[in-house]
């Protein structure tokens, strides 16, 4: 059995959405935000402010790319606690919107 060390390494396309959206631009960073933010309706209230209560310990002091930006770590910690299909569903949708934005950006340039 594999031992994984990320809570979204077991889902290829949440590793990938994330292991992408840690290297987007800020705007893209920003887009990314709102759109993982619109989670809360998707998660129980009940979790939703246990896991405010959790970031205030990580916020600017954990070692993961997104806990330096409160915002983003709001965002991303929603994404892992949501039930595995609106995960899976999210994730997709981030890597379009995340590709998409990249094939924009490409082709401004060669313009």
């Amino acid at each position: 059995m594999t031992q994984y060390r990320r809570w979204y390494d077991n889902d290829p396309v949440l590793k990938e959405a994330l292991e992408l959206l840690s290297m987007a631009t800020d705007d893209e960073k920003d887009e990314a935000t709102r759109f993982l933010l619109n989670l809360q309706n998707e998660v129980a209230k009940d979790v939703i402010e246990s896991l405010y209560e959790q970031i205030k310990g990580y916020q600017e002091h954990g070692n993961r790319w997104y806990d330096k930006d409160p915002v983003m770590l709001k965002s991303v910690e929603l994404l892992r606690v949501a039930p595995p299909n609106v995960q899976r569903k999210a994730a997709k949708k981030l890597l379009s919107t995340l590709y998409k934005d990249r094939e924009d950006i490409e082709e401004k340039q060669n313009d």
